[in-house]
């Protein structure tokens, strides 16, 4: 007896269900061509993940609803093909009154329907709703209680969704109601480590049961997240038995067989990657469904010589192609010979257009409007600010005359630290590298020079970009270093303190400077009224200056 499983790991957009309506039919007529028996979708594919308070809206709901009507008369005929559908559903008979709002509005479940030959034939409620880092499913939906076992082929399917493969109970009662092995479907956001710690939370799971697993993952960007596909399947011993291609659409093919009181599983196995393949990938997946899904022509940045808008201009070039994304050097009266040159250079490796708007006219004409009120003052953070906000301005304005949307260059260490500034470098409509420590952003720019994944050039970053100390040039011979800690150090203190919530005292005791950890810590507060005005960016850290980070922006607490 063989079961023929296949996962549709596509990417699905939010809030088009018609659109995602028809892929979920698409990727269920070519699965029953192939011999599949049973269809697996991601987590709440037929909305997109994450919806957010769309999900208050009753008309989304109905939406949904609708949607699901059409995937299964589009399906009808698929002979002996179930198919499970993640979507929103109504909770039978819960209802609560919103008072602020005066509307009666049902409850909702996270849920998985099971549809075959044109008929929904169960439905599953998720039992675990996450309420951390960028999950707030609490607001949304009420758990399930029960398990749900399905037959097909003679073989009982346990369904779980996403977190409730995370805890034992609801994989025990899947067990318990006789399941022969179980399918996960989800939309777990991506952060760097995150795919090993998947599969080794899902083996903890596979060895607690006895039974396999299949895992079918979301891949695409919505917002400030991403999903990298890479679904799997378990073996009952835990061992990794296939696992499908990341950060792409794909429909991955399962077969299991029963021999003796076990299993033999046959899927292809993609090779896990390096950290910073998975974190390109990603960030260049997030720029990419970005703008393609806000329907953006294309980008368009400030290139400075620089090692961070190098990087940017990298990505967005794998993401978009070089004629879709245009670069401006924006020379100031401090800007070094080597700026313009090692920019010039990258963009003519890149391919992409490139032009040079001087900015010691407007600069001038600035100081000169301010003369009288600047008067007796000497030249400080003001002027410098200066600069960098008739840079947005000018990028702005390319943006509005365009249509192209700005991607921002700053790193997660400059976020952090505001080490940036509000209308200046931080003005844009996406930041690409916003969740990448500055020593991370070195790491990717060597490995970018070592790989070409996109086939858009080899070694497209000039060496002395990666290896010249980095500076704003915003007043003679600056460099970073000359008011932050060196970037080892400002990067580890900022993963203890921002990502861990370790204190102060406990990353002094692990060895570094208290005047270090003090300043840092001291900026962190400070900027908060910074980042709140940040545009989005992709998260790729367990913790990113986005939904993960909510803190208030006046606070008298100082640990």
């Amino acid at each position: 007896m063989t079961l023929s499983i296949c996962v549709a790991q596509l990417n699905f957009v939010v809030g088009d269900m018609v659109g995602n309506a028809r892929k979920i039919v698409d990727a269920a007529t070519q699965a029953h061509a192939c011999g599949a028996r049973l269809l697996l979708t991601p987590e709440l594919a037929l909305c997109g993940y994450a919806a957010e308070d769309l999900f208050l809206r009753p008309a989304f709901i109905d939406a949904c609803d609708d949607a699901l009507k059409i995937i299964a008369a589009g399906t009808a005929h698929l002979k002996g093909l179930h198919i499970v559908v993640g979507h929103p559903a109504r909770a039978p008979g819960a209802v609560i009154e919103r008072r602020e709002r005066s509307v009666a509005v049902a409850f909702l479940h996270n849920a998985a329907s099971v549809l075959c030959e044109g008929r929904v034939t169960h439905t599953y409620a998720k039992r675990e709703l996450p309420n951390y880092q960028v999950f707030d499913e609490r607001r949304y939906f009420v758990p399930g209680h029960a398990p749900c076992v399905i037959e097909v082929e003679g073989v009982r399917v346990g369904l779980l969704i996403c977190e409730d493969a995370w805890f034992d109970a609801p994989a025990a009662d899947a067990r318990a109601a006789g399941a022969d092995l179980l399918a996960v479907i989800n939309a777990s956001p991506f952060h760097a480590g995150k795919g090993g710690e998947r599969e080794a939370t899902m083996r903890e799971r596979v060895r607690s049961t006895g039974l396999p697993l299949v895992y079918a993952h979301l891949v695409g960007g919505q917002d400030e997240i991403v999903f990298e596909g890479r679904s799997f399947v378990l073996g009952a011993d835990g061992a990794l038995a296939g696992r499908a291609v990341s950060f792409e659409e794909t429909l991955f093919d399962v077969a299991f067989t029963r021999q003796g009181a076990g299993w033999q599983i046959a899927a292809e196995t993609d090779r896990a990657h390096s950290p910073e393949a998975d974190l390109w990938h990603a960030l260049v997946l997030g720029v990419r469904d970005y703008l393609g899904k806000n329907g953006f022509p294309g980008a368009i940045l400030g290139l400075s010589g620089g090692i961070d808008s190098a990087l940017v201009l990298a990505i967005a070039v794998d993401a978009l192609g070089k004629d879709r994304v245009r670069t401006v050097m924006m020379p100031s009266p401090y800007t070094a010979d080597i700026s313009w040159i090692d920019a010039r250079d990258m963009a003519a490796r890149m391919g992409v257009r490139y032009d040079e708007i001087a900015i010691a006219p407007q600069f001038e004409a600035f100081k000169a409007s301010l003369a009288s009120e600047f008067a007796g003052l000497p030249e400080d953070a003001t002027e410098e600010n200066l600069q960098a906000r008739i840079r947005g301005t000018l990028l702005m304005a390319l943006s509005n005359k365009f249509g192209s949307i700005v991607l921002t260059t700053g790193n997660k260490s400059e976020m952090a630290t505001g080490y940036c500034t509000l209308y200046g470098d931080m003005a844009g409509g996406f930041a690409v590298i916003k969740d990448v420590a500055k020593t991370m952003v070195f790491k990717l720019a060597r490995w970018r020079n070592a790989h070409d994944p996109y086939g858009t050039g080899a070694n497209p970053i000039p060496e002395r970009i990666i290896t010249r100390p980095p500076s704003a040039e915003l007043r003679p011979d600056q460099k970073d270093q000359d008011s932050l800690p060196e970037y080892p150090v400002l990067d580890a203190i900022i993963e203890r303190y921002m990502e861990n919530d370790q204190s102060p005292e406990s990353i002094v005791a692990a060895g570094f400077e208290r005047a270090d950890v003090d300043k840092v810590v001291r900026l962190i507060r400070i900027n908060e009224y910074k980042r709140r005005q940040a545009p989005v960016g992709i998260r790729v850290t367990h913790r990113s200056f986005g939904k993960d980070w909510r803190y208030p922006i006046t606070s008298k607490y100082r640990a």
